[in-house]
């Protein structure tokens, strides 16, 4: 059996006017203001920005970890926004999985246990909850390396095993915020080719944050965000805001703003692949 879920191209995951506003000591900090965003099956969606831009609320808010102080998320035809905190559990679940920067893996179980975890929580018959964490390490490249615990396991090894536990429940969208944090730059590539070969050949929907201008030639789409909002999109959807100006600028934030209003389209994996052909 395949984690396809959906023909490439229906969209899996919409945020409509999103705000999230944090009140401190301070005053009012607005980590997302008035953003939408459309990501589709089989695309695999970069957003990058300075530390602080907001990418890992925006990452939140479109997987149901936090709510937004207004607008609305939708996950497949479900409005997750509308859903009490039962019902987003669940939605959590069966639709949605998480990579995260720091691994997040069990240390005292095994490659196979830590992704067998959550087929558990949702009772997974055995035979399939074993077929599934066979499937899932084996689409990672680790099928030899089950029965190892992480700290036998490299950095780059051990978020492989966050990802075949992210795909073992057979999610519909990917979300993952800077799943290439920790890792050298030569193993981070091999991790973003990674999700995107999974992206395109198992028909998830991802959504990946990124400081890293190297991993962005890996996306479809790449979003760029400045102090909340979105800046700028390069490639071939337009189905996020348009570029918004940056007011009251600081000094400091010069370099973000001088950034070209239109970026680079970024490469899709099938023309980085020609590019290197043509250039051997």
């Amino acid at each position: 059996m395949t984690l396809r879920q959906a023909q490439d191209g229906a969209l899996a995951l919409r945020g409509e006017k999103l705000t999230r506003t944090f009140v401190s000591a301070a005053g009012e900090v607005h980590a997302c203001v008035d953003i939408d965003i459309e990501v589709s099956a089989g695309e695999l969606v970069v957003v990058r920005g300075a530390s602080g831009a907001g990418k890992t609320t925006l990452l939140n808010l479109l997987g149901g970890l936090d709510r937004p102080t207004s607008g609305r998320v939708w996950i497949g035809d479900v409005e997750a926004t509308a859903l009490d905190e039962d019902a987003l559990a669940e939605l959590r679940r069966e639709r949605l999985g998480f990579v995260f920067q720091s691994f997040g893996l069990i240390p005292i179980l095994s490659a196979a246990e830590n992704v067998e975890l959550p087929l558990r929580i949702v009772k997974t018959p055995p035979a399939e909850r074993d077929q599934r964490v066979a499937e899932a390490l084996r689409l990672v490249g680790l099928a030899d390396h089950a029965a190892q615990r992480p700290s036998e396991l490299s950095g780059g090894q051990q978020q492989r095993v966050g990802i075949a536990r992210a795909i073992a429940a057979r999610p519909h969208v990917l979300i993952a915020d800077e799943p290439t944090g920790q890792l050298d730059s030569r193993t981070a590539a091999t991790v973003m080719d990674l999700i995107g070969e999974l992206v395109h050949t198992q028909g998830l929907a991802a959504i990946v944050s990124t400081h890293d201008p190297l991993l962005v030639q890996r996306a479809d789409r790449v979003i760029e965000l400045h102090d909340g909002r979105i800046t700028a999109v390069a490639g071939p959807a337009a189905s996020v805001t348009p570029a918004v100006a940056v007011e009251e600028q600081n000094p400091a934030d010069e370099a973000v703003a001088e950034a070209p209003a239109t970026p680079r389209v970024p490469l899709t994996r099938a023309e980085a692949r020609e590019q290197r052909r043509s250039g051997d």
